[in-house]
């Protein structure tokens, strides 16, 4: 069944736009193109750049993971989730719009507008996540989660699309300016999912929302323990879920660095692991309907730990590139997969009373320990080498991976 002839096929059209609208931050500035300019033009070096990039996502993660509960919880009582989702994509725009400014020697205004952008940006989908389980059936809530990935992937494709044609990848100057289309891009296409997706009235905030919101983290922290299902899910998350994010920080980096990659050559990279990442969301979005997610995320980190080996055997051999290329299309028709069955997973196991918070945790586990893949690449790359510092990654997705299938069957019968 098309989702298109889902009984709210308007909001779901609507919410699945915040993907489309909000991918080109993570595509270009974060994974491809703005992560390997700041590496090998503003900063002094490219071993420095790697690490100070690495402890710019350490910091947003260890931030989204001390605020994510606490504003989920809020939203929950205050009915403030719309207002939160608002807030956080007006400042990951602007800050986005500011990474123009900075140029060759500022490495720290870089990484300052950088962190904000990407603190906002990672508590924007701890709200946007939250809504899906008001959308969507046990039927087709992996549908509706597979379409929104896929969406967004071709968001930002076409971002990719248009900073190829409009600016000149060579010219330092011109790769500044893709900041701009980012945040004009982010604030446009979001504006259908402010103004379709519904949200429960709003009360006036008040002294006992901020002090039940605390109260209601504590409880659930005390309580999590009894949602095995949840808790066990969560903590195998929090290991490849912590990898992942090393490859999205670090992926375009690597490239650069490691395999000479030109900025048109990331950008090439970028353009065709969309057009994979796409593929493979709306693919698996109905393959989970029919098999379950959990099938689907062991497929998904099987090939992800193939495909980040491959990416690091790729400079010992004779075509390095040619085996990069392959490793990284393997990794693009895998993330969105695991990304987008992560989610559906989460909502199907999680109590509707407990949506927002539980999201909250959902994202404090992504998020919890996440700085370390990230800071350990960095500090192996400093004194070692980015070859070496992709073991960080693979062992990561094991450890995520046996964790995972130490679950019963049972626990997770989510078909």
């Amino acid at each position: 069944m098309s989702v298109f002839k889902l009984r709210n096929r308007k909001e779901v059209f609507a919410w699945s736009l915040y993907d489309f609208a909000n991918q080109p931050f993570t595509t270009i500035i974060v994974t491809f193109i703005y992560s390997a300019f700041f590496v090998k033009v503003i900063a002094e070096n490219e071993q420095d750049g790697t690490f100070l990039w690495s402890m710019a996502i350490a910091i947003t993660a260890i931030v989204v993971s001390l605020l994510s509960p606490i504003l989920g919880a809020l939203a929950d009582r205050g009915g403030y989730r719309k207002f939160f989702l608002i807030t956080s994509t007006w400042i990951c725009a602007i800050f986005s719009i500011l990474l123009y400014f900075p140029n060759v020697g500022d490495v720290y205004d870089a990484l300052f507008f950088f962190i904000i952008a990407n603190i906002a940006f990672e508590m924007g989908g701890v709200f946007c996540n939250s809504y899906l389980p008001d959308l969507s059936s046990t039927d087709n809530i992996g549908r509706i989660s597979g379409y929104a990935w896929g969406l967004g992937f071709v968001g930002g494709l076409l971002a990719l699309f248009l900073s190829f044609f409009l600016f000149d990848i060579n010219n330092p100057d011109e790769i500044r300016k893709i900041n701009i289309l980012v945040g004009v891009w982010f604030l446009l296409f979001s504006i259908p999912t402010f103004l379709f997706v519904k949200d429960r009235k709003s009360e006036k905030l008040n002294k006992q929302h901020i002090t039940s919101s605390f109260q209601s983290i504590a409880e659930t922290f005390r309580s999590i323990a009894h949602y095995r299902k949840i808790y066990r899910f969560l903590i195998a998350r929090l290991f490849f879920n912590d990898g992942l994010i090393t490859i999205f920080a670090m992926g375009g980096v690597y490239a650069s660095v490691t395999l000479d990659f030109t900025f048109e050559e990331v950008m090439m990279l970028g353009i065709v692991l969309n057009i994979c990442a796409a593929a493979g969301s709306f693919l698996f979005g109905y393959i989970e309907d029919k098999i379950g997610a959990n099938k689907v995320i062991n497929i998904s980190l099987i090939v992800l730990m193939i495909a980040t080996f491959m990416a690091y055997y790729a400079p010992e051999t004779n075509h390095p590139k040619e085996l990069f290329w392959v490793a990284g299309v393997l990794l693009g028709l895998m993330v969105g997969p695991n990304q987008s069955c992560s989610r559906s997973l989460m909502s199907r196991l999680t109590p509707k009373e407990k949506q927002n918070e539980f999201f909250g945790f959902f994202a404090l586990t992504g998020k919890a320990t996440s700085f370390l893949g990230p800071l350990l690449f960095g500090i192996i790359t400093k004194f070692y080498s980015q070859q070496l510092a992709l073991w960080v990654v693979i062992v990561l997705l094991l450890i995520g991976f046996v964790l995972f299938n130490r679950l019963d069957n049972g626990e997770i019968n989510d078909k």
